[in-house]
């Protein structure tokens, strides 16, 4: 289904009823109604950020609802699409922890390449309707990606943005992970303690006191021809 070593990982969770059962529930949300990502995007996260090559997660809720936003990874949008209130208070705060130019452009999917999972908690949404297809069994697809990832030995950060990523936290229950949390970057939290956080210097740190590669946070344009 994904194409890379998530195949293996997940091979049991995709063959269970309720998966089964939602993947043809969103068929059929798809022939009926307009719903985003693209139905060839919908693993979009996965495929770009392969099982063993996670350093990082950072864990959304669900897909951008307008035309051509979102592209299957948590927060990011693609290029050309202006980018949203949240994504531009996280460029903010990645250009005050460590000082990387603002990028033009919301697509994070160098970030992805560079072992950052973005993740969202429900894969699909309808049209201008957010959070239209919570509750359909995509949660419990991700709740349980989210313990395969607790039991890798090698240590990943979980990055938590506000309470409903936060909620998740239970689940990771792996010592070797680390776990930073902090407001939603949201324009109604950001300021609540979302800005100073530092979420990208202390992950860099954790990664380096591991003997991990840091990962390079700056996007260019020349990053969205590799």
């Amino acid at each position: 289904m994904i194409g890379n070593d998530w195949d293996e990982i997940l091979k049991e969770e995709f063959a269970k009823p309720y998966f089964v059962d939602l993947i043809e529930r969103i068929k059929q949300e798809y022939q009926n109604k307009t719903v985003f990502p693209k139905q060839t995007e919908i693993f979009n996260a996965f495929r770009q950020t392969p099982y063993n090559s996670v350093k990082v997660v950072i864990l959304g809720q669900d897909p951008y609802h307008g035309v051509n936003e979102a592209e299957g990874l948590s927060f990011s949008v693609k290029v050309g699409i202006r980018k949203p209130p949240s994504l531009v208070n996280i460029f903010k705060e990645l250009h005050d922890d460590l000082g990387c130019p603002i990028p033009e452009h919301g697509s994070l999917v160098p970030w992805a390449k560079r072992g950052v999972l973005l993740l969202n908690s429900v894969l699909t949404v309808e049209k201008d309707k957010p959070a239209s297809h919570k509750g359909y069994g995509w949660e419990t697809f991700t709740d349980e990606v989210i313990r395969k990832l607790n039991e890798r030995d090698t240590p990943i950060v979980f990055i938590l943005w506000g309470s409903f990523a936060r909620s998740k936290k239970s689940l990771i229950t792996n010592p070797k992970h680390f776990i930073i949390e902090s407001p939603h970057p949201s324009p109604f939290s950001a300021y609540n303690g979302f800005f100073g956080s530092r979420p990208f210097s202390k992950t860099n740190q954790f990664l380096k006191s591991q003997g991990l590669e840091p990962i390079n946070f700056e996007i260019t344009e020349s990053d969205l021809s590799k």
